[in-house]
């Protein structure tokens, strides 16, 4: 068999999430079902996370095995058998224990929120969430900053049965671009509904409406209080992979490793 890597992005308005689901149209559903026409054979995608309903991507990332890839299947021929809403950003050959999923060190997302009185542009309303009054970025950053590190995110998760909410948090902050906040965070994984709890518990903070202390009073009670926020601004920017953006790795671990010391204390 051939392993073969797919950068993808797509836009998840009309998409029931990433997953494969019986009579809704899924990101998984749709590329399943053309690539596997092109090469002549069932196949079965597996991607490094699975986006919820909505939710959007620039750089996901997913693998399927082959028998033969045809050599005329390139991402021109590929994109124009896909919907306008998925391009498959670049195709390439990877050893046949890469995995899309288990080999992935870290994920980065961005979730863009307006606090202009007038909201976001109209033609950004699908990717900004409106936030009715000012933020203050001070206040976000200072509530995410003891979040970062290895914790059990139980207060942040939507859990499934038997699974664990032990993560750890790389990076989680706020900057203003533009007329525009966006939050980055960045883990080694996500549980469900993570990244918008996440998001639901900074915002009263930087609204004024929670204390700074509210987002790790949370984490430690391990009770769930934050609201998860909507998926129309939530992107999946990258997912890092053993020695493809080593400076990164680096300044991610290191990012971890201080994070660690400092809870410990």
């Amino acid at each position: 068999m051939t392993r073969i890597r797919l950068d993808i992005a797509y836009d998840g308005r009309e998409f029931a999430g990433w997953a494969r689901q019986r009579e809704l149209r899924t990101v998984q559903g749709e590329l399943e079902q053309m690539i596997g026409n092109l090469v002549g054979a069932e196949v079965e995608i597996t991607c490094a996370g699975r986006t919820d309903a909505g939710v959007h991507a620039r750089g996901q990332v997913a693998h399927l095995d082959v028998l033969k890839w045809p050599a005329d299947l390139d991402t021109w021929r590929l994109n124009r058998a896909l919907p306008a809403d998925i391009r498959v950003m670049a195709i390439s050959l990877v050893p046949g224990d890469f995995d899309a999923r288990f080999s992935a060190l870290w994920r980065r997302y961005t979730y863009r929120v307006s606090d202009s009185p007038i909201g976001p542009a109209p033609l950004d309303r699908g990717q900004v969430l409106q936030w009715g009054k000012a933020l203050d970025l001070e206040a976000m950053n200072a509530a995410a900053r003891p979040l970062i590190g290895e914790h059990d995110f139980t207060a942040f998760c939507k859990m499934r049965v038997d699974a664990s909410a032990v993560r750890a948090l790389l990076d989680l902050h706020c900057d203003r671009i533009g007329a525009d906040i966006v939050v980055t965070v960045t883990a080694d994984a996500f549980c469900h509904s993570m990244v918008r709890s996440l998001i639901g518990a900074l915002l009263p903070v930087g609204d004024g409406r929670k204390p700074v202390t509210w987002p790790l009073e949370m984490l430690v009670s391990g009770v769930r209080g934050a609201t998860v926020m909507p998926a129309h601004p939530l992107v999946l920017e990258e997912v890092g992979y053993p020695g493809v953006d080593q400076f990164l790795d680096r300044q991610l671990q290191t990012k971890q490793h201080r994070a660690l010391g400092e809870s410990a204390r």
